[in-house]
């Protein structure tokens, strides 16, 4: 859909010709079109959209969108809206909305459905229980295909999914049966013959990002989610499940860029925000750099000495962060994925100082070439080579295993990514540099 044809149309109030093309549109393209629109606009275009589809355009939406629309909205349209959404939406919501748009929100609602909402708005925010839904399809031991299928075409409507029933005893898990499973069997068969009793489940204190890898790993499209009694509260969709994913990548992301995590998008982010995250960490490797400058200091006279030391620094101290960045990532990303482990440390180092030794061999080469070619000294090629080594072999072994001691420590692997690995790997990188050169070329 062209913006310019659906702003011009809507500033000229050609409503229906707006309401033709939202009817056709998809629900997460329509909640992109209208964040290019005004206040004003998007109140106008929002009220136009098919009452069957706001529901799902609103959850796409930003939250400061959302804000608006909730402060602007009738009682009867904060009604529609609210009866459409999925109870794991409604919770999001309410968390990021500002206090008194809550308490207008929760004043509509009934109070079963606001017992519930208070409910998991009290689970811990990194817990599966505040991703959760309690929206779901039920049903007995007892109940055949028949009846099973007579009751998902009733309440199905009404529930966050209808591809995975679960078989209830007195509020205990006992089973799941599949839509496709209900769809190919006789419609006598009970769900006591169908279902299957080892399924995958989490309790509502599982860490959500443990949850949100056991998608992947078992291709499911929901979990269901127990109390510490065993009894099933909830279940989490898939979608969920990714929102969850993508919300630690962007973290581990921010993180790794020396920036304190934030949950609101860049533009919606004010300055002050965004400085505030950014000078805390910046502020502490501009202080850790120091002990950069203090070893520079102490080997004055060596580079006095002889200055062409000095332009070596540089690609020592780049190369030397670069490969701690590489096997940092690499084990980030094994942790994250359940490759690696703690009890895999010594394995992984074994391997990273076998990799550096390969690289550190071929980059010393090829710099010590470069260095005969151009200076015409086999001495200081000899030193950058044997430093580019051993920074290499100290890059290498350091960005392995901070992440794995940061996980052991239970900190995010993220923080001991490319920046901080950087600053240690630059003050050892120069200490090395200039212990050898003093030693080498006997300065002082």
């Amino acid at each position: 859909m062209n913006k310019d044809i659906f702003l011009e149309l809507l500033k000229n109030k050609e409503f229906k010709a707006v309401k033709s093309i939202l009817d056709i549109m998809n629900a997460v393209d329509i909640a992109e079109l209208l964040s290019d629109l005004d206040d004003k606009e998007l109140i106008q275009a929002f009220r136009l959209i098919q009452k069957s589809k706001a529901a799902e355009v609103f959850t796409e939406m930003s939250n400061s969108m959302q804000a608006y629309l909730v402060e602007k909205f009738s009682e009867k349209e904060l009604m529609d809206i609210l009866d459409d959404l999925y109870m794991d939406d409604t919770v999001d919501l309410l968390e990021e909305l500002p206090a008194n748009l809550v308490t207008r929100i929760l004043d509509y609602v009934d109070p079963e459905k606001r017992a519930q909402i208070n409910t998991l708005l009290n689970y811990p925010e990194d817990s599966t229980g505040s991703i959760m839904t309690t929206e779901y399809v039920t049903l007995k031991k007892d109940t055949t295909v028949a009846g099973a299928l007579a009751h998902i075409k009733e309440t199905g409507i009404h529930k966050e999914t209808i591809y995975t029933c679960y078989i209830l005893e007195n509020r205990k898990l006992r089973g799941i049966v599949t839509a496709k499973e209900l769809l190919t069997r006789d419609d006598d068969v009970t769900m006591e013959e169908l279902m299957k009793t080892e399924f995958i489940y989490v309790t509502t204190h599982t860490d959500q990002e443990e949850t949100a890898k056991l998608f992947s790993k078992y291709g499911l499209l929901a979990i269901p989610v127990v109390d510490k009694q065993g009894f099933m509260v909830g279940i989490v969709t898939v979608d969920d499940a990714m929102d969850v994913m993508l919300d630690e990548t962007t973290e581990d992301m921010e993180l790794m860029s020396a920036l304190s995590p934030s949950e609101t998008s860049y533009f919606e982010t004010s300055i002050l925000t965004h400085a505030k995250n950014r000078i805390g960490w910046l502020m502490f490797l501009m202080l850790s750099a120091t002990i950069t400058q203090t070893i520079i200091a102490k080997y004055e006279s060596a580079f006095a000495a002889l200055p062409l030391l000095v332009s070596f620094i540089p690609m020592l101290t780049d190369t030397g962060g670069n490969c701690g960045s590489q096997s940092s990532t690499l084990i980030i990303r094994g942790l994250a994925l359940d490759e690696i482990k703690f009890e895999d440390l010594f394995k992984v180092m074994f391997k990273e100082f076998r990799i550096a030794l390969i690289v550190g061999f071929v980059l010393s080469i090829t710099n010590g070439i470069y260095i005969m070619i151009r200076y015409k000294n086999p001495t200081i090629a000899f030193l950058v080579g044997l430093s580019l080594i051993a920074t290499i072999l100290m890059a290498k072994i350091i960005g392995s295993i901070l992440p794995l001691i940061a996980k052991k420590l239970h900190f995010d692997p993220a923080i001991m990514a490319a920046p901080l690995i950087t600053t240690i790997v630059d003050a050892g990188s120069i200490l090395v540099y200039f212990s050898l050169a003093t030693k080498l070329l006997g300065l002082a």
